[in-house]
């Protein structure tokens, strides 16, 4: 029986795709006749240097020294390298365009919009360079942000890249351990703060915990203060702070001198999640990252010059870092700080509205609460100019693409995506050319080879199983930082399988070409030995208006593991036997019986990363009374006291 779409893309749409010329292209010059996107996908992945080399052309890469060779040690994982001879710096590809168009456009929460152009970015950015340089920074330093989603947060990270220094953000919302945690693995120079942020509604200082973090990094030789929240903060508790302004200084900065450094120069350190153990430090290449975002963001995104583009997203999440890479095809981004659902449920669909944004980027969780939340943006905001939304951070279940289509535009590419900090990238996205099937991600990205394989080490088609790439691509890490011999490395990603990238994800490939992701492989649930993903029981809460969150996790119970299933209830709902056996039935019905929780329990709230992925594992630790030490990642690390000591997990 075959599945029905939910969206199928117009000729017209499908003609004016820039996949569909990348398609041509590729036809013309290798004599091809590749007539879909399966002919082009196997083909960038069974000729892997082909492909890569003529993103590179396509993608229009600015580089002072072509690369001698594109893939050399192909058949190994960890020890490939890309483009060897090359010189480049990402900061210059960014900056390519130098015209009066809107380059960014930014929103703080309660605060009126403000732009700037290219030409003014670029100014800005030389201005920024021309200062760091003369207080000693030089490539390879590390320069840190921590910092709202603003147009000065670009420029700080254009600036020490334009240099070959290392740029590394964390939102401001992290509190003094986990910037401590993070920062004080990678000794920055320098620090770019602002005095503060807003959340909704409430004015947050951010300076206080500069003054209380700063203090115990000896690296940092300056702090670089954005005003926002004051006109005029006062500097006096922080050592060698400085206004934003006065550090740009009031000369034209002139030309910028962009170091030319080889395509696996450092350009940016991430950090994992930090929430079962001290995070680790990522390190990615210029290069590999700059090919990769223009690839996703051109071919599988539709991204063009025209367009105005936007990703809910802090500066600590790696979709700052995938969105900021849209200036290099002249698009206009547009940044917003602050709670998203604040001073009204559909505030960004009111700016979507407002600036014509053509590509809107979000997580699940954000679309649920809208639906849970009664807002329907299709009535309520004109989007005419609305081409795409893109969803990640976690699986999005199939009530959440028809809420999508239902109440917010039934002509768009709704593109659930994949990947992460890992990768800075996806492995899994979206097509304009192709249909969007409810539930399912529509297709494997171009030049990565992704597989699901079984507990065999057996790749499998629409069977569960692990999520791997079992060859190299250039966004994999070029090293985690402070790790001698590999071995962070090694074990983070290549301890399962050999020579295979273990991504951790529990996943399906479908028979539309498409896939499914049940959720973290590590927190798969395990009753009676069946491996069950625990998005497969979020998909049938949603359903229930009575429930505004869930979290479910595992027990290990009379020497098997027990299903647990936590909900917050919606305001003035009760949890009641009535409503146990309603999502019992639903969830037997549409999933298995195997899926059923054993227990069913009200909870004051559910945790969160920054980055609004639910912390399962976190959670499973604390009811097995294991410590969790490392809270500083979390936006409410206080709700995981609530599941310490629960009655009701004692039979």
């Amino acid at each position: 029986m075959s599945k029905e779409p939910m969206w199928v893309p117009g000729k017209d749409r499908v003609e004016a795709a820039r996949i569909t010329d990348f398609t041509r292209r590729v036809n013309e010059k290798f004599k091809r006749n590749f007539s879909s996107y399966e002919d082009l996908y196997r083909w960038s992945i069974e000729e892997s240097a082909s492909f890569w080399e003529f993103m590179w052309e396509y993608g229009e890469v600015i580089y002072s020294r072509k690369y001698d060779r594109v893939i050399s040690n192909f058949d190994s994982m960890l020890d490939c390298k890309w483009f060897e001879g090359a010189r480049l710096n990402f900061a210059r590809n960014l900056l390519r365009y130098r015209d009066d168009r809107t380059a960014i456009i930014f929103k703080g929460e309660g605060q009126e919009k403000v732009s700037i152009t290219s030409r003014e970015l670029y100014e800005q950015v030389a201005k920024l360079s021309q200062s760091l340089k003369e207080m000693g920074v030089r490539s390879g330093d590390r320069i840190a942000g921590y910092m709202p989603n603003r147009i000065e947060t670009v420029a700080a990270m254009l600036a020490a890249t334009s240099i070959g220094a290392i740029w590394s953000s964390c939102s401001p919302d992290f509190g003094v351990k986990g910037a401590l945690d993070r920062f004080g693995q990678i000794n920055p120079k320098v620090l770019f703060t602002a005095d503060g942020y807003f959340f909704k509604g409430k004015t947050h200082d951010s300076l206080g915990r500069v003054q209380e973090f700063s203090s115990q990094m000896p690296s940092l030789e300056k702090i670089v203060v954005v005003p926002y929240t004051e006109s005029r903060p006062g500097l006096d508790r922080l050592d060698n702070a400085v206004y934003y302004d006065d550090f740009l200084g009031s000369e034209d900065g002139g030309e910028i001198e962009f170091e030319q450094l080889p395509f696996d120069h450092p350009v940016y350190i991430l950090y994992t999640s930090g929430t079962t153990g001290p995070p680790k430090c990522i390190v990615h290449g210029a290069g590999g990252t700059l090919l990769q975002h223009l690839k996703e963001l051109a071919l599988h995104t539709d991204l063009k010059k025209e367009d105005t583009i936007f990703y809910f997203t802090t500066c600590g999440w790696m979709m700052w870092n995938w969105l900021v890479s849209s200036l290099a095809l002249g698009s206009t981004i547009l940044l917003y700080d602050g709670n998203p659902l604040y001073p009204e449920p559909g505030e960004l669909f009111r700016l979507a509205e407002e600036v014509g944004l053509n590509i809107f980027g979000t997580s699940a969780v954000y679309l649920a609460n809208l639906e849970k939340a009664g807002v329907k943006p299709g009535q309520q905001f004109d989007l005419s100019t609305l081409k795409a939304i893109l969803s990640t951070g976690s699986p999005l279940t199939e009530p959440g693409f028809e809420y999508v289509y239902r109440d917010i535009k039934k002509d768009l590419c709704l593109s659930s995506i994949s990947g992460g900090t890992d990768i800075v990238s996806c492995f899994v996205l979206g097509n304009p050319t192709l249909p969007v099937y409810k539930g399912e991600l529509q297709c494997r990205g171009l030049g990565m080879k992704v597989e699901v394989f079984d507990e065999y080490g057996d790749s499998v088609i629409n069977q569960k199983g692990e999520l791997v790439c079992t060859a190299p691509f250039p966004s994999m890490p070029i090293y985690f930082w402070n790790d001698p011999g590999q071995e962070k490395y090694k074990s983070a990603y290549f301890d399962v399988f050999p020579n295979v990238w273990h991504h951790g994800d529990y996943a399906r490939i479908t028979e539309t070409g498409g896939m499914v992701i049940y959720g973290r492989s590590d927190a798969t649930l395990k009753p009676g030995g069946v491996r069950i993903g625990t998005a497969e029981i979020y998909r049938q809460i949603e359903s229930f208006p009575e429930v505004a969150d869930s979290l479910v996790v595992g027990q290990k119970w009379n020497e098997d593991q027990r299903v647990i299933l936590f909900v917050k209830m919606a305001s003035s709902r009760e949890l009641t036997e009535d409503l146990r056996e309603r999502i019992k039935k639903t969830i037997r019905v549409n999933a298995s019986p195997r899926h059923v929780p054993a227990k069913i329990i009200e909870i004051g709230d559910i945790p969160y990363t920054i980055n609004m992925k639910k912390v399962e594992i976190a959670v499973s630790k604390i009811i097995h009374g294991q410590e969790v030490r490392n809270r500083e990642s979390l936006i409410n690390p206080e709700s995981l006291d609530l599941y310490k000591e629960i009655p009701e997990l004692q039979d």
